[in-house]
């Protein structure tokens, strides 16, 4: 017979806490680093052609970041090509019926090279997509971790 309380503690990971809340915090960490930099053009891109503006929010790099940062934790091998499914959306051609239309994958694209260079996620084995690296896998951890600790709260 097993008995539960004998058990391990097993370690907050990125899937036990609501997405809403690790971006949130995750955000904050990579707009805090110094190794996370916002490129000139942040401000005047579109997020992908079937938006009429770019973000308003001054912090919508850093937020777009922490989620393809957790999608890649999530799904590892998932491309640009995956990631620009994901982010894709509804292209509204007034009173023509709508198509789907792909995210933007510079934006995408530059993200994941700012985060293989902080080495949070790196290529994939295969050759296709990425993937969380070990010193990635134990920041994102430690971050969902303190967000668990600062719900219970």
């Amino acid at each position: 017979m097993s008995d539960t309380s004998s058990e391990a503690p097993r370690g907050i990971c990125v899937r036990d806490i609501p997405a809403k809340a690790f971006i949130a915090a995750y955000a904050e960490h990579l707009k805090n680093s110094d190794k996370f930099e916002l490129p000139v053009w942040a401000d005047t891109v579109k997020t992908g052609v079937f938006k009429e503006l770019a973000p308003y929010g001054d912090d919508w790099y850093y937020i777009r970041a922490a989620s393809i940062a957790r999608k890649v934790y999530l799904r590892p091998g998932v491309g640009v090509g995956a990631l620009q499914k994901w982010y894709g959306g509804s292209y509204r051609r007034g009173a023509r019926t709508e198509h789907f239309r792909k995210a933007s994958s510079g934006i995408i694209r530059s993200v994941l090279i700012q985060l293989e260079n902080m080495k949070v996620v790196e290529n994939s084995p295969t050759g296709k997509g990425r993937m969380v690296s070990r010193v990635g896998q134990q920041d994102l951890d430690r971050i969902a971790g303190a967000v668990f600790h600062e719900m219970d709260e």
